[in-house]
């Protein structure tokens, strides 16, 4: 399995930005699957975004759609989530995963689509 480690979390203001890097070791990221996925306190573990290995499709959550931008560099193994006009809700720990495919396209948008996780990254947006 690949192994991920994220970072860039940290304390924002509200409507500032932020750019989330999550690097792959160990395995197979060229033909994985990425997805972002944050959890808040006393929340469940939600999708935030997602993008096939071949960058071809992407995926995002309503609550974050035209704020955040994910992208993929297979050659560096890291994927990242660039997010903008961050607001307080956009407040939980961030995780890194990956899903095996041989398809250029598949995304997933469940956690249970997902096989390696990441430990996580805080990010933390003030008023």
């Amino acid at each position: 399995q690949v192994q991920l480690v994220e970072s860039g979390g940290g304390l924002v203001q509200a409507g500032g930005s932020l750019r989330l890097s999550c690097a792959a070791s160990g395995g197979t990221f060229s033909s994985s699957a990425m997805g972002w996925f944050r959890q808040a306190p006393g929340k469940e573990r939600e999708f935030v975004a997602g993008i096939s290995w071949s960058s071809s499709r992407t995926n995002y959550a309503d609550s974050v759609k035209g704020r955040c931008t994910i992208s993929r560099d297979n050659d560096k193994n890291t994927v990242y989530l660039q997010m903008n006009s961050l607001k307080p809700e956009d407040t939980a720990v961030y995780y890194c995963a990956a899903r095996r495919t041989y398809s250029p396209t598949l995304v997933g948008t469940r956690r249970a689509d997902f096989g390696s996780w990441g430990q996580g990254t805080q990010v933390t947006v003030s008023t």
